[in-house]
């Protein structure tokens, strides 16, 4: 328009976020369960990271770890029981700008999202995958969970479990094309941070199996270790998850693990006679599915209406 001077268009401000930012509802959580923890360490990173709230997005199943998504000022679909993989995977497909995290816990991906977990862990698809284990069903209110120890009572087995309990870490290590997989705890957050910080950046599915508290249900569960940190097994490597030299310290009993090895780290995985925490496997170069999802993305209205009937017209006769 005549006279009006193109230098005036509207340029947005930098933005800067802080941890307020990121914020959502009160959590519910139990005092003292772990759940806080992952909460405090999430929000840092996307804080550090300065992610884009409305670029962010949690995605999340049915249980306590599960409330996730309330309690993060960002956006968030809280999904039905096991299902939140198959959820994150359809957001990554279709939106590859955001940054997709998942939480869910023993029970909701190990027993009835079992068969989700595996294909998911198989398409590879970027996102950061939280596995909240706390060996216990917490929100409905102690049932045996896969990863429950022997006998353990709970109120599905009142007379303690009959089954040893599911092994999360080798199962992942086991499936084709799986391409991150780590353990932390929830008492060590500058163990935990570096763990979320290291999936977060990696180029393909991170799954963290995160060991959780539940104070109310399975409190004397991890008390052995918090007790006596010689009992837990550090992984160390300066391609693993890196930690300074306080935290290193504290947890004595170390190993010098490569993530590129598989053959050790399934060994480390299957040595019950310490927890093992740190980077188990990581292959920056496996496969991603969703890099072939995204083929279309940018087709007009015309273009798709044609796609459309070009199939459509595959069943002509």
């Amino acid at each position: 328009m005549y006279g009006l001077k193109n230098d005036w268009l509207y340029e947005p401000s930098p933005r800067a976020f802080v941890l307020e930012d990121y914020s959502g509802a009160v959590p519910r959580w139990c005092p003292g369960c772990g759940d806080h923890a992952v909460l405090t360490a999430v929000q840092k990173l996307c804080r550090d990271e300065q992610l884009k709230p409305e670029e962010t997005v949690f995605v999340s199943g049915i249980g306590c770890s599960s409330r996730f998504p309330h309690y993060m000022k960002t956006y968030g679909f809280h999904g039905l029981h096991g299902r939140a993989l198959p959820i994150a995977c359809g957001v990554r497909s279709r939106r590859p700008d955001l940054n997709v995290f998942v939480s869910t816990g023993d029970g909701d991906c190990f027993s009835i999202g079992t068969a989700h977990w595996i294909h998911a862990l198989r398409y590879n698809m970027k996102m950061v995958v939280m596995i909240f284990d706390n060996n216990i069903y917490g929100l409905t209110k102690k049932q045996t969970s896969p990863t429950t120890a022997k006998g353990k009572h709970s109120n599905t087995h009142p007379k303690g479990t009959f089954l040893s309990p599911l092994n999360p870490i080798t199962v992942t290590l086991g499936v084709g094309n799986a391409s991150f997989v780590a353990q932390t705890v929830d008492w060590s957050p500058p163990h935990l941070y570096a763990t979320l910080k290291k999936a977060f950046h990696h180029p393909g599915l991170s799954f963290v199996r995160i060991m959780q508290r539940c104070p109310h249900f399975t409190a004397e569960v991890f008390k052995p270790f918090i007790e006596d940190p010689t009992q837990v097994l550090l992984m160390t490597h300066e391609n693993g998850i890196q930690v300074e030299g306080a935290v290193s310290r504290v947890f004595s009993n170390q190993i010098v693990h490569d993530p590129s090895d598989l053959n050790q780290a399934h060994n480390i995985a299957t040595n019950l006679d310490h927890l093992p925490i740190g980077l188990f496997y990581q292959n920056t170069e496996a496969e991603r599915y969703d890099q072939y999802t995204i083929n279309g993305l940018g087709f007009s209205d015309d273009q798709k209406l044609a796609g459309l009937q070009s199939e459509l017209n595959r069943f002509s006769i």
